[in-house]
């Protein structure tokens, strides 16, 4: 049973009933419980309905189950998005870091900087 830290701005909404609790709650359980690992520093959901994470991704890295749709970079650096396999052919999309976006077709493949 995850234990649900509320923080005061937040008890001080529910008081208000300006936010439904129901709602609140829902975000506070999907966020994960305090002092949990952090989340993947890439993330996309590929074309076989998965998410996908890569945490601290370095050079080139394969997009398995093919890129497709919603991806974020919260890597440090910025993250180059490959149509073919191995880096290679057109570019589909750079993505700065922080960024969170819709990719179409699809990518098969990542490039992120090598040195942090």
């Amino acid at each position: 049973m995850r234990t649900l830290r509320i923080h005061h701005t937040v008890r001080t909404v529910l008081r208000a009933g300006s936010v439904p609790a129901v709602l609140l709650a829902a975000a506070a359980l999907a966020a994960g419980p305090a002092g949990a690992a952090p989340g993947p520093d890439f993330q996309y959901v590929g074309q076989d309905d998965r998410v996908h994470g890569l945490v601290a991704p370095r050079g080139c890295v394969e997009a398995e189950g093919g890129g497709l749709r919603a991806v974020t970079n919260a890597t440090r650096g910025t993250a180059t998005l490959y149509r073919d396999p191995g880096c290679a052919g057109p570019v589909v999309e750079v993505l700065r870091p922080g960024a969170v976006t819709q990719v179409r077709p699809y990518f098969a493949s990542i490039r992120f900087p090598v040195t942090r």
